[in-house]
């Protein structure tokens, strides 16, 4: 499915907003400290939409957000798909780097949309092994819309793993992204990584 404008506006704000899992304990994330994990986030990418940086210095401190919060390992591995079984520990570590940067600059590009914006934390409840933490997304000239981040200790850290916006799944639209992109390099993850590097 294909994002909206905001929607898409919305997924660089928070994409980011990633299994290569740690060992975790059961359910030792509670939802408080997910809706927690999410107010943090929120606030540190606020911090920098408001800061008046450059576009270039903005980028560079929303991938080293994404990379504190976000399960990228997890993230990058889901979008990949099937190739990430029979890829080397050498590719899956230069393709989930790239991946990073690639999401950052993408969505990290649509930050000025947010400015006069909010995002406030309204509800969050448990689902199986995660938490859903549930938003509601407020722009300039837009109408308020919920943005949901589901979240997980299950890499040893509690980070976010997707995001749902507006019923569109944030990690699906990138794995047909990015598979598209793998499939016009005949299936070459080494000529998609390369690519990755330069795009975004």
């Amino acid at each position: 499915m294909k994002m909206s404008r905001r929607q898409f506006g919305v997924a660089g704000f928070s994409a980011g907003l990633a299994a290569i899992t740690a060992p975790h304990m059961a359910l030792a994330l509670n939802t408080v400290e997910a809706r927690a994990l999410v107010d943090r986030l929120v606030a540190e990418i606020f911090q920098v939409i408001n800061s008046g940086q450059s576009e270039a210095a903005m980028l560079r401190e929303f991938e080293r957000i994404l990379a504190r919060y976000a399960d990228v390992p997890i993230i990058a591995q889901s979008v990949l798909g099937p190739p990430a079984r029979s890829a080397s520990r050498a590719q899956m570590r230069a393709f989930t780097e790239a991946f990073q940067g690639y999401i950052a600059r993408k969505y990290g590009r649509r930050f000025r949309e947010f400015i006069g914006g909010q995002v406030v934390v309204t509800d969050g409840r448990q689902v199986n092994r995660y938490f859903e933490i549930i938003s509601t997304v407020r722009l300039r000239n837009e109408s308020p819309f919920e943005l949901r981040w589901l979240v997980s200790d299950r890499s040893g850290q509690d980070r976010f793993f997707n995001l749902i916006i507006e019923g569109v799944n944030l990690m699906t639209t990138e794995r047909a992204e990015v598979g598209g992109m793998l499939d016009r390099r005949g299936g070459d993850l080494d000529a998609l990584i390369a690519h990755l590097r330069t795009v975004g």
